[in-house]
């Protein structure tokens, strides 16, 4: 008997044209998880079997992973004689505390000459022979076994844990993350990493106007998203002068769509230079001024990369729930403001004009401003340990 972990599929199963593909990332992105804890990982279409001698850590460590449907710690046995399995089931749970059962068995193995629910009747019927006041009831039991018999061995395993479900993170392609410090930007990454897009992450920075807590903020939130990402780049882009000139030369009202567009535009030439297919941001329709839909349709022609909103249709309280559950909201509500917020007007306009939009925007020279914002940018790299700061060029 060898102790294992197993982990199911879910919805990778369905992937019948290049399931290999996205095992072979699951497995990848497993790997990278497990780095520095002994284990070796072999997989089929079926199930991922993990051989390792630190269960707990493992199974911690795969939770965060997604295109896992369920963690299960189980036993594996060589045998496929059925007096052995029955022998082994009974054994495994002498010491357990139950008094309803049932048995659910599958086959990999069509050869196996004892069909599934015969298999089933056979072990139930030796539970209840050699353990006393043992009952099976099949619709609500306390103790569900489950018996797999595959092509070389047998799996007994009982409940296990829900995984985050979703496709391996990278296997769909990579995105680029306009991460603020507020609540909304980091759970839009991570539904976006639950849906297999890497990514990397785009900040704008307002030196003096932002305080340093503020990007060390944003620095922490990126920290908290390599848990599901693995590494993740964070780009800092020193917004200020571009904030300034828009500040000085554009209609109070029209601040906050100018300043996205050009945010967009900022975000369309990284997320182009670092090869990524999309742009995705933590926009609600209605929240804020800038995210009605004729906002959204005005700062979004400022492109033609397209943009994910994966919260667009949550309100505030579903956003909230989901933040605290991914461990980003009590960091998010620290107290550091970002530029999108230290500069909002009064009356933001909310039906914005797009030919007002481009007569405002002829008053400044943003074509110079962002070529510049860009080619003096940061690049963070954040592990889930660490942050390196080298300044690259991606110009």
């Amino acid at each position: 008997m060898e102790k294992v972990v197993i982990i199911k599929y879910g919805e990778l199963s369905t992937k019948s044209d290049n399931i290999n593909f996205f095992l072979k990332t699951l497995k990848d992105n497993i790997d990278q998880k497990l780095a520095g804890i002994d284990h070796n990982i072999k997989y089929d279409y079926g199930r991922m079997i993990i051989r390792t001698n630190d269960y707990e850590k493992v199974t911690d460590k795969v939770k965060e992973v997604f295109g896992i449907h369920e963690i299960i710690v189980g036993y594996l046995y060589k045998s496929k004689e059925i007096e052995d399995i029955k022998r082994n089931t009974v054994d495994l749970i002498a010491n357990r505390e139950f008094t309803t059962f049932k048995i659910e068995t599958k086959r990999s193995d069509k050869s196996y000459p004892i069909k599934s629910p015969e298999v089933s009747r056979q072990v139930g019927a030796y539970v209840l022979k050699n353990m006393d006041n043992k009952k099976v009831d099949v619709h609500n039991p306390d103790l569900l076994i489950n018996i797999e018999i595959r092509l070389s061995e047998v799996l007994i395993y009982f409940n296990g844990e829900r995984g985050l479900g979703g496709y391996p993170a990278s296997s769909l392609g990579k995105g680029l993350l306009m991460l603020s410090g507020g609540i909304d930007s980091p759970v839009a990454g991570y539904l976006a990493i639950k849906r297999g897009v890497k990514i990397e992450a785009i900040y704008f920075d307002s030196p003096p106007h932002t305080s340093p807590m503020a990007l060390k903020k944003v620095q922490d939130l990126a920290r908290i998203l390599t848990k599901y990402n693995g590494t993740i780049k964070l780009h800092v882009i020193n917004f200020t002068k571009i904030q300034e000139e828009i500040i000085k030369n554009i209609p109070n009202y029209y601040l906050i769509t100018i300043m996205r567009r050009m945010m967009y535009q900022i975000s369309a030439l990284v997320a182009s230079n670092i090869n990524a297919h999309v742009i995705i941001n933590g926009e609600s329709i209605g929240q804020v001024a800038s995210q009605t839909l004729k906002s959204m349709q005005v700062i979004n022609e400022a492109i033609r990369m397209p943009v994910i909103r994966p919260v667009c249709t949550y309100d505030k309280l579903e956003i909230i729930d989901l933040a605290k559950k991914i461990g980003t909201y009590e960091k998010s509500i620290e107290p550091y403001e970002d530029c999108c917020t230290i500069f909002v007007p009064d009356h933001p306009v909310i039906y914005p004009d797009i030919n007002l939009v481009y007569e405002y925007e002829k008053l400044v020279d943003f074509k110079t401003l962002i070529f510049e914002a860009i080619k003096n940018h940061q690049i963070y790299t954040i592990t889930e340990n660490e942050t390196n700061n080298p300044y690259e060029d991606l110009l």
